[in-house]
């Protein structure tokens, strides 16, 4: 009852405004869950789903269940207290770079429902990690969060590629205390020749500058671009490992323009193929499950992945997790789907073990290849 009420109710709604506008409603409504605690025990009550076959420990921090938020949705880490209570595992925040920024100039977000996709051009903004870090410190300082906390970093548009290095530990000593692991991207299409950090030399640098900040010896991971070729991601793999990264997330969204339904942005007027800016969801589904298949081979399964992209359904989770995602993450499903689409996976998960005759998710973690 509450997904129609969702699919013909509140969704047509939210569609019917700005996306941005209605990105800004959902996240002041996500905060004010995370500020109350009555309104996390309702919404506990409605999208809380727990089987222990769904929990796993990695990187020596407890999974509840293996669905996580992706980076992107809760940029500013405003509502770090919803996410538990709406189903998910873990939450990822940002990106956030070391200084303010306000991103690129709007529109610069649009939806393609015929694809079940967004287009983003946002341009990584957020209030900077100085700002950030003492939200977090004010909220954890009264809050306990009960599942694990990611945070993206990126490069702040103002600093020089050469100097990036210096940007992301910048951020990553402001941030150091609140994450439990700490992502470096590398991967937006949204800031200029950001992907060029991807190659060896420049990623490599980075993960030196991070090491010695790294004291308590998080997991650091990296983000990949689904426009790498198979080649190159085997590098950004190899360059990874070489620094004891603690796992890759595949992917970020794609720049591609291929085999689209939708041809022109009615927000613009413009054909999609004119338009800057990286899509989620369905279009990079296929592309990420190659990816992570691609990186589970060139490891044999030895380097922990996150899967993202284009994951709407317990189906999709379950061929990324077979394919050799140890834990995935939701975001544009989120909105096609609405919030009660975490649970519905997880229920989903379940019944998946349940027909292969597995005793938890651990044991489906890359059974594509067995």
């Amino acid at each position: 009852m509450l997904n129609l009420a969702y699919q013909y109710g509140v969704r047509p709604l939210l569609f019917s405004l700005d996306p941005e506008a209605a990105h800004h409603l959902a996240i002041a409504t996500c905060r004010q869950i995370s500020e109350s605690s009555i309104l996390q025990s309702i919404a506990k009550s409605i999208f809380y789903y727990s089987d222990s076959r769904l929990e796993q420990t990695l990187w020596n921090l407890k999974f509840d269940n293996p669905v996580g938020l992706a980076a992107g949705f809760d940029k500013n880490a405003e509502a770090i207290g919803a996410w538990e209570n709406l189903g998910f595992g873990f939450a990822e925040v940002g990106t956030i770079t070391a200084k303010g920024q306000s991103g690129n100039p709007q529109p610069r977000l649009f939806r393609l429902p015929s694809d079940r996709a967004v287009l983003n051009r946002m341009g990584f903004n957020n209030r900077g990690a100085a700002t950030t870090a003492i939200d977090l410190q004010n909220y954890l300082a009264n809050h306990r969060l009960n599942i694990p906390l990611g945070i993206n970093l990126g490069k702040s548009k103002v600093t020089e590629l050469a100097d990036a290095k210096f940007d992301y530990a910048e951020s990553l000593r402001s941030l150091y205390e609140f994450g439990d692991y700490f992502v470096v991207n590398v991967s937006s299409p949204n800031t200029p020749n950001l992907r060029d950090l991807q190659a060896t030399e420049q990623l490599c640098g980075i993960l030196a500058e991070l090491k010695p900040i790294n004291t308590a010896n998080k997991p650091i991971l990296v983000k990949i671009a689904p426009d790498l070729n198979d080649a190159d991601i085997i590098e950004v793999v190899k360059a990874s490992q070489s620094y004891g990264v603690a796992g890759i997330i595949a992917t970020n969204t794609t720049i591609s323009r291929q085999n689209l339904t939708t041809t022109h942005l009615s927000m613009t007027g413009k054909p999609v193929t004119e338009e800057a800016g990286g899509i989620s969801g369905q279009p990079v589904r296929d592309r990420s499950l190659a990816a992570i298949n691609l990186i589970w081979q060139a490891t044999n399964g030895s380097l922990p992945i996150i899967g993202v992209g284009g994951i709407f359904t317990a189906e999709d989770a379950w061929q990324k997790i077979t394919a050799g995602a140890a834990i995935v993450q939701v975001y544009t499903g989120l909105i096609y789907e609405g919030p009660l689409v975490i649970k519905q996976i997880l229920q989903g998960l379940v019944a998946k073990l349940e027909a292969h005759g597995l005793e938890n998710i651990q044991q489906a973690i890359g059974l594509a290849h067995r």
